[in-house]
């Protein structure tokens, strides 16, 4: 045992300031990104945001969403065979029907004027030849994905679908989200103090994409989609589509599920705009205004210039909202009305300045947390922890006597460090975290037990007090490692094939555990060098 170095003094300063400050310095950082922080917060405020809350105890919520790529496929293949359409009626190409396309890609049926040559080059110079491939097969020509191509669509839709989803969440001001793509088509979103899920939902769920399309001279509206299909005589042409919509009656607030016919190929689609806000309609409700990019201000001049006089309807998330009559033409801009609320307006707004989604989204699993059941969960952590470390100060000074106060001080030092390591790396507490930090306490006395043990054996064996301790350090030395080792292995592979809280509980459990390896071993032996180093000769130790 020697007398105590003044570096190994300062370094544990050093470790204890520096993990103060961490947790000072984060809960100052939360409070700056915080829109309901007090102007001039106290320490009490920042106390309380050194460390980010996880969802289960902050309140909130967690959703696994499952994007249907196959929808992302089927808009590609529908465009592809609008774009072969209009190439071949400037070419001057016959073509016959031109069904729906699927998740596959689309039939181009061949009339008895079309000419195979023509449409074999027409096909080769308006699709790229490393995306489709084209199997003719008589008068039903099939052009279908390459797996390739495929491939691409569907990761380009779920990449697409995550950044739109982390656009909206954050035009809602949520602080600190978790939005994170898993596996090939899911998306975990995770929604830290929402107070309405209800809304979140749908603002996140509401594909949002919005289509121009022109109505046919007998687009309706109709009461069923027979009494549409009645009016062309029983068969829908394969330019024109039949949408549902409403019809409502402010005085009697009714709303009737209505149906029009409408052009299949958009005028102007989502991609086009450039922007969206609440506005007013010609009554002074509450609508939906939308701004168009240059391209989509061209296009929709064009298409409202040549069809003065006829009705355009706008469908979002294929269900036709309103259906005006164009008066003029219009280039830059245009109105959404649809009878909605301030709240409904607002969001469909948000949804529009966000992006539309490529493809649907459904809901694999939901778990909503309020925030007075993760106080309680807080509360009721904060509490075993206290009453954890309180029964084992006791029993260890009760066991080792002065020894065991040396081993509350490592205790002490240990929490905060490790409260400051997980401020400064900016991780989240969850439940399973607490159990972690419970769990970490145990570890720790655990290493203290080790070393004391061996330096009774020691003593017992004759050594004097002073060279018993310095024995003791070195010989548990490797014992100690050994468990930590062992644990924080097991600790990886939590982490590594863990979902969120049990990755909390994972990065809790090793930051705890190395916490733990310096305060038993270094801070422990510097404070039996503190109190024992400058005497010359020590009789007893009090273990």
């Amino acid at each position: 045992m020697n007398r105590p170095t003044g570096w190994r003094i300062v370094l544990t300063l050093a470790i204890l300031a520096a993990s103060i400050f961490a947790y000072w310095w984060r809960g100052r950082e939360a409070l700056k990104m915080s829109p309901t922080a007090p102007p001039e917060p106290t320490l009490t405020d920042i106390v309380k945001n050194g460390v980010k809350l996880g969802l289960d105890l902050k309140g909130g919520i967690h959703l696994v969403l499952q994007v249907k790529t196959s929808d992302a496929l089927r808009v590609e293949a529908q465009d592809a065979a609008e774009h072969v359409r209009d190439e071949a009626g400037r070419r001057g190409v016959v073509l016959g029907a031109v069904p729906p396309a699927d998740e596959e890609g689309f039939t181009i049926n061949l009339t008895e004027a079309t000419e195979p040559s023509k449409l074999k080059d027409l096909l080769k110079s308006a699709l790229p030849g490393n995306d489709w491939a084209v199997n003719e097969r008589g008068k039903e020509w099939r052009v279908t994905y390459r797996d390739a191509a495929k491939f691409q669509i569907r990761d380009q839709a779920a990449r697409q679908a995550v950044e739109t989803v982390r656009n909206r969440v954050d035009a809602l001001g949520v602080a600190e989200p978790v939005i994170q793509r898993q596996g090939d088509d899911r998306i975990l979103v995770q929604l830290p103090g929402v107070d309405d899920p209800a809304r979140v939902k749908e603002i996140i769920g509401t594909t949002g994409f919005l289509e121009l399309k022109l109505m046919d001279d007998k687009g309706g509206p109709y009461s069923s989609r027979e009494a549409a299909a009645q009016a062309f005589n029983g068969n829908i042409p394969p330019d024109l589509e039949v949408v549902e919509g409403f019809e409502e009656n402010t005085e009697a607030r009714t709303r009737t599920t209505v149906y029009y016919v409408v052009k299949r190929a958009a005028a102007v689609t989502g991609r086009d705009l450039k922007n969206a806000r609440v506005g007013q309609d010609r009554f002074n409700q509450p609508a939906v205004d939308f701004f168009l990019n240059a391209a989509g201000a061209q296009k929709f001049g064009k298409v409202t210039g040549d069809n003065i006089g006829k009705r355009l309807a706008i469908v979002l998330d294929r269900r036709v909202q309103s259906a005006p009559v164009i008066n003029g033409k219009i280039e830059a801009n245009g109105i959404i009305e649809g009878n909605f609320t301030a709240e409904k307006a607002d969001a469909l707004a948000l949804v529009l300045r966000s992006g539309a989604l490529p493809a649907e989204m459904t809901v694999l699993e939901e778990r909503t947390v309020g925030p007075s059941l993760g106080l309680d969960s807080i509360k009721q952590g904060l509490t075993a922890s206290l009453v954890g470390m309180i029964l084992v100060f006791i029993a260890t000074v009760f066991y080792y006597r002065l020894s065991g106060v040396n081993a509350v001080i490592a205790l002490i030092l240990n929490g905060i460090i490790l409260i400051g390591a997980m401020a400064w790396i900016n991780a989240t507490l969850t439940l399973p975290g607490i159990a972690g930090f419970i769990l970490t306490i145990g570890m720790a006395v655990d290493s203290n037990v080790l070393i004391f043990e061996r330096i009774r054996e020691e003593m017992d064996n004759g050594k004097a007090p002073k060279i018993a301790v310095d024995l003791g350090f070195k010989r548990a030395f490797g014992t100690i490692v050994d468990t930590h080792v062992t644990t924080v292995a097991a600790a990886a592979f939590l982490f590594q094939f863990g979902t969120g809280p049990v990755k909390g509980f994972a990065v809790t459990l090793v930051l705890g555990l190395a916490a733990s390896m310096f305060t038993a071993v270094f801070v422990s032996h510097l404070i039996f060098d503190l109190v024992y180093g400058s005497k010359q000769k020590v009789e007893a130790i009090s273990i």
